[in-house]
């Protein structure tokens, strides 16, 4: 075992230690070695790059990581959301990238729920998308305490799409976006994005990988036998990242692959694997061609809960992401123009999270659902109805004076659910610029003498327009059926008009 200097190639003031034991860690297409304070780790590429490579390379770490840490929110970006390598070195003519070394929430603290094999492994997204690691049957199960619930997975996915979004409005593509490039940890509802250093700059760098089987569009599988340069050769761009990302939203949510269904196109597997989820793929949960529904009876035992779409179908995930799931799986399948952007997932992401209730069953694994805007809601993953009444919060804003437009929002109310200054108006949105000062609660909601109530901590507009009278800071207002409350009257300040279902 020796510990080894080496230089920074973008500024040689700069050096680099790293421990050598002669078994590195072995990725893709790396081998990866810790620093001696394992703060980071260095990554040689096994193979010599060539010029081109290495301008990438170079770009990745000194322009694009300079553009984040001038940006908004730089901290959140290089903190949370990437492990963006911060600088190249080289030794023996390989190249070398220095990443920061992985948040230690994305390592398992525990394990399988039966012994502790992989104690300590990284968080890698894979382990969360399948349903046979969280069946207790299962020989592998992992520790339930690791899993997190359902709503874990909302802010999971919104960290991805924010992710997403910086890249492509860096001009930037991953190429290489699936569960195995990311980490999550659901018990913080946290997300990483790693392998940084494969990032395509379209029209400049072309990628060097189609992806990772699962996630690949299928455009890209379509003309994978054409010659690299052939112009009707699609190669890895912000699209395909657009497809992948749709398709580890649907799998982190609904545990399953939105194309993997039961139809076969070819008896040899590799050809049959290209058509399925190429030229031929189809939607396992299409509206109207049922060519490719999932067989149940090809389903593992582990699987029969979520594999089936007819138990969870792809619609328990609420109006605003089955609208985008459609939008990815149907009209953009096979169009990648129509498909979502990421801005329009983490939108819809967060729409939807307003729609989330505390399923009743103490014992439900997910915890929370979404809210189906019927009369008589239940738990989709436990069948547990509702119990009591259920305030529906519907949401409008202030065009002008005394007119107040709906805005397709609408907020569910739960016991002691805070309300908070992105509901209050129109002009503080709800992203990764958030201030912690705009991350207070302005008030909140609560089951109170036996009726709702919304206790108002911090608005000096609010008024029930009902009564026509003034709600002061540190009073309440009781939430009765048609109930209007006035809850800011500024310019995009909104309104909420109260609907009581659940009766």
């Amino acid at each position: 075992m020796s510990t080894i200097k080496v230089s920074s190639i973008i500024d040689p003031s700069k050096s680099y230690e790293y421990i050598d034991d002669g078994n590195p860690k072995r990725g893709g297409v790396k081998d990866v070695y810790f620093s001696p304070d394992r703060k980071y780790v260095v990554a040689f590429f096994r193979d010599p790059l060539d010029f081109n490579q290495k301008d990438r390379i170079k770009r990745i770490v000194s322009l694009y990581l300079d553009n984040i840490k001038k940006g908004n929110s730089s901290d959140y970006f290089l903190d949370e959301i990437f492990r963006w390598p911060s600088d190249a070195v080289e030794k023996n003519g390989k190249t070398g990238v220095i990443v920061p070394i992985y948040n230690s929430k994305f390592f398992f603290k525990k394990g399988y729920s039966r012994d502790e094999t992989i104690k300590g492994g990284e968080k890698v997204g894979k382990w969360f998308t399948t349903p046979s690691f969280r069946n207790n049957q299962y020989p592998l199960a992992l520790d339930k305490s690791e899993l997190g619930d359902w709503l874990s997975y909302f802010q999971i996915a919104i960290n991805i799409s924010r992710g997403v979004k910086k890249m492509h409005q860096m001009g930037l593509a991953h190429s290489d976006l699936s569960y195995n490039n990311v980490l999550v940890d659901p018990v913080t509802k946290s997300a990483t994005i790693i392998d940084i250093d494969g990032l395509v700059v379209p029209g400049l760098f072309p990628p060097e990988v189609i992806g990772t089987a699962d996630f690949i569009a299928p455009e890209v599988l379509k003309t994978k036998h054409l010659p690299l340069h052939d112009a009707d050769r699609v190669l890895p761009n912000q699209k395909t990242d657009l497809h992948a990302l749709a398709v580890l939203i649907y799998m982190y949510l609904l545990r399953r692959h939105p194309l993997r269904g039961g139809k076969i196109w070819d008896l040899d597997s590799e050809r049959d694997e290209v058509l399925s989820m190429g030229e031929k793929a189809i939607f396992v949960e299409h509206p109207s061609d049922h060519t490719n529904r999932v067989k149940t009876d090809h389903l593992k035992k582990w699987n029969l809960f979520w594999g089936d779409p007819n138990k969870i179908p792809y619609t328990v995930t609420g109006p605003y992401l089955s609208e985008l799931f459609t939008r990815a799986f149907v009209d953009g399948l096979h169009n990648p123009m129509l498909r979502p952007i990421a801005n329009e997932w983490e939108t819809a992401l967060l729409k939807t999270v307003d729609l989330i209730q505390p399923c009743s069953n103490p014992n439900c694994d997910e915890k929370w659902y979404v809210f189906d805007n019927t009369s008589k809601p239940k738990c989709p993953f436990c069948g547990t109805p509702h119990r009591g009444t259920l305030p529906v919060v519907d949401l409008y804003f202030k065009f002008k004076d005394n007119v107040w437009k709906p805005e397709n929002h609408r907020l569910m109310v739960y016991h002691n659910q805070y309300l908070f200054k992105w509901h209050v108006s129109k002009k503080v949105v709800r992203n990764e610029s958030l201030t912690a000062e705009d991350k207070k609660p302005v008030g909140y909601f609560t089951f109170y003498q036996n009726k709702w109530v919304l206790v108002n901590q911090s608005l000096p507009d609010m008024k029930d327009m009902t009564e026509n009278k003034p709600v002061p800071i540190n009073s309440m207002v009781e939430l009765t059926d048609g109930k209007k409350i006035m809850l800011s009257d500024e310019e995009g300040g909104r309104l909420i008009y109260i609907t009581l279902t659940n009766k």
